[in-house]
């Protein structure tokens, strides 16, 4: 990543819509070096008072979806109307090697060779939740750097995939039309957080499908409580490869940031997930410090041997590691 600099001179470079700079800045937070790590500290909370202004908004979808055309088509019409977008795409870590794709500026060569966008693909890492340990900060440093519109695309749709709603103000769900099981295996929990359901492919031929998958999750929708008092979660159908409902569906996305806006809950729910955000920390640092930190190594490696050994139960496990952390 280069040379080391100061906060100070990342958030310079990051408030003056450096690319390059946004890049680096982008690389030091995702860093798990403690020196990275307390830089990276100091840069969010100087860029703290800059951001807020974006629209954040979160797309998942089933595999097959067609989630970068889809992207690419959303943000070519925001982009044609003078807005700036940024995209973080996250990409799916080997389990073996560590290694990603990392491929979406292939997949998107349109918004990649566009002046008013910026992708920035980022390694999961194994973490669940369809998104990496740094998304929250990258979102923070893309709006300080003066985007108009924050993309996160996560990797999928399951069961331990729907974080993402926690860090967004829109959550968009993409689904397929006619893949026999309407409901595709979609768990109900996501469809009571989803702020939209969108079937895409309603391609020239395909409409009659999409509409039928759409009025199953219509249905679906109807006997769950909204999550918003004052939002039903609309059901629509698009074809991105033919960019047919993708104005309807930026102007209904519209009508829901103003809703939100109006009636305080933007702001609300803005304020809930920084909360949300600070357990997730602890609950970061915890799992981390009980796993690495050398001082305690040598009890939990012992303890996680009588376990294994069924010498002492889990309940017990946990809390002899509970009394190891506390000595140090």
């Amino acid at each position: 990543m280069g040379k080391l600099l100061s906060a100070a001179d990342y958030a310079e470079r990051v408030l003056s819509g450096h690319r390059g700079g946004l890049a680096r800045a982008i690389t030091l937070i995702e860093s798990s070096h403690p020196e990275h790590q307390a830089v990276a500290v100091e840069l969010i909370q100087a860029l703290l008072p800059h951001t807020g202004n974006a629209r954040r908004i979160g797309i998942s979808g089933v595999p097959g979806v067609g989630k970068s055309t889809f992207i690419e088509t959303l943000g070519q019409r925001l982009t044609d109307s003078n807005q700036t977008l940024a995209v973080l795409a996250v990409d799916p870590s080997s389990t073996r090697s560590g290694g990603s794709i990392l491929g979406d500026k292939t997949r998107m060569p349109a918004l990649a060779n566009n002046t008013n966008a910026y992708i920035r693909p980022s390694p999961s890492a194994g973490t669940l939740g369809g998104v990496t340990r740094k998304t929250r900060e990258t979102m923070l440093l893309c709006e300080a750097a003066g985007f108009d519109t924050i993309l996160v695309e996560t990797v999928g749709v399951g069961q331990s995939e729907v974080s993402i709603a926690d860090m967004v103000d829109f959550y968009l769900v993409l689904m397929l039309p006619g893949a026999g099981d309407e409901l595709q295996g979609i768990k109900k929990g996501i469809l009571e957080i989803a702020d939209m359901i969108v079937v895409n492919k309603a391609d020239p031929g395909n409409e009659a499908a999409a509409r039928s998958a759409a009025s199953t999750y219509e249905r679906a929708l109807h006997i769950l409580t909204p999550l918003h008092p004052d939002w039903i979660p609309p059901v629509m159908t698009v074809s991105a490869l033919h960019n047919i409902g993708t104005d309807q569906l930026l102007e209904t996305m519209g009508e829901f940031f103003n809703t939100m806006t109006h009636n305080g809950e933007l702001t609300s729910r803005r304020q809930q997930q920084q909360v949300n955000w600070m357990w997730s920390l602890v609950e970061e640092h915890a799992i981390t410090r009980y796993r690495h930190d050398p001082r305690i190594q040598a009890d939990v490696k012992a303890i996680e041997h009588e376990v294994t050994n069924g010498l002492l139960s889990a309940v017990l496990g946990f809390q002899a590691i509970l009394k190891t952390a506390d000595r140090h």
